[in-house]
């Protein structure tokens, strides 16, 4: 299969549209892996998105020769629905709202803070059970490749971004199994190129649909997937 360049979004065209393409995360990573070949023994770092990204990060990360690492990030979340989110918060405090869903929703500015304190505390949670007393790598003189196991709407891939923009980071690639185009584009704009092998269009969007065998990764296999990369633990 041969990636073809659109601007800066890279896809698989015989993918485009489909469903169920993916065997596993493990299968989409070696996907991506080879369309991100160029990167091959490069100085670039893969950070993987906890959890989902992970499985996703660490076969590219381990087909291509690079080091794997973490990048935290977390949509903040509705109340009374813990699956749709108004906003990001990143592992340096970087925050985004999505005002146009506080309006539809009518979120209260109590609401909104609210919400933004506990996912900050989630964040540093996570960020200090899966990195334990790692500082966050250097990424200021090196390629970053993002990648998570999807694209939805973008928003909490764009927190990520822009704190790892933050960081020092001035050559930024997304990598993606799957995503929805508006989120493919919307990303494209904020970073050097986006690789995506199964773009998707229409209303109903779910990642999970690219997948055969879909579940949901738990942090603790998020953080032995970096340990078996990192050769702290054995295989």
């Amino acid at each position: 299969m041969a990636a073809r360049p659109t601007q800066k979004i890279y896809e698989l065209g015989e993918l485009r549209d489909r469903t169920g393409v993916f065997r596993d995360r493990a299968h989409a990573g070696a996907v991506l892996a080879t369309m991100l070949e160029a990167y091959r023994g490069a100085d670039a770092l893969v950070l993987g998105v906890p959890a989902g990204g992970v499985p996703v990060a660490a076969v590219v990360a381990q087909r291509l020769e690079l080091r794997l690492d973490l990048l935290v990030v977390s949509k903040i979340t509705l109340p009374w629905n813990t699956e749709a989110g108004y906003g990001a918060v990143a592992f340096d405090g970087t925050v985004r709202i999505n005002e146009k869903m506080v309006a539809f929703e009518r979120l209260t500015d109590d609401v909104v803070r609210e919400g933004i304190a506990k996912t900050r505390d989630k964040v540093a949670r996570r960020f200090n059970r899966l990195r334990g007393d790692r500082p966050f790598p250097d990424v200021s003189e090196r390629p970053v490749i993002v990648i998570d196991d999807g694209l939805a709407s973008g928003f909490t891939m764009g927190v990520g971004v822009e704190a790892v923009r933050n960081a020092g980071a001035s050559d930024i690639v997304v990598a993606v199994p799957t995503g929805h185009s508006g989120a493919v584009q919307r990303v494209a704009t904020d970073v050097e190129a986006v690789y995506c092998a199964n773009i998707r269009s229409g209303f109903s969007f779910a990642v999970a649909d690219a997948y055969e065998h879909w579940y949901d990764v738990s942090e603790s296999e998020a953080m032995k997937l970096c340990r078996r990369a990192s050769g702290s633990e054995p295989r």
